[in-house]
């Protein structure tokens, strides 16, 4: 079974810990396995490429590394945030920002 997650893809998070710490950006994708996310523009790497169709020159191109989710956190309204979940009126499971208490959407 896979872990429950307290970030989506599409969400903003605060960089914790690690060289890229305090940048912010949305997530492009999580690998649950692996517990890893990708940021936009959040621990750039070089990568060596080879050329191909779409990239006929190659060469070195910067590209986003991935970062552990546990150093990554939720930014709700400008602040970063600890996330709860609970059930509102409908039975429906939502997200909550624990520092406000308001719905993440």
């Amino acid at each position: 079974m896979q872990q429950k997650l307290h970030i989506k893809v599409g969400d903003t998070v605060k960089v914790l810990s690690g060289e890229s710490r305090g940048q912010e950006g949305s997530v492009k994708s999580i690998d649950r396995k692996s517990l890893r996310a990708i940021v936009e523009g959040v621990n750039m790497i070089k990568k060596h490429e080879k050329p191909s169709a779409s990239n006929p020159e190659g060469g070195i191109v910067d590209k986003e590394g991935s970062i552990h989710i546990s150093n990554l956190m939720l930014v709700h309204k400008g602040k970063a945030t600890r996330t709860g979940s609970k059930l509102n009126k409908d039975g429906k499971k939502i997200r909550f920002a624990k520092k406000s208490g308001e719905e993440i959407k």
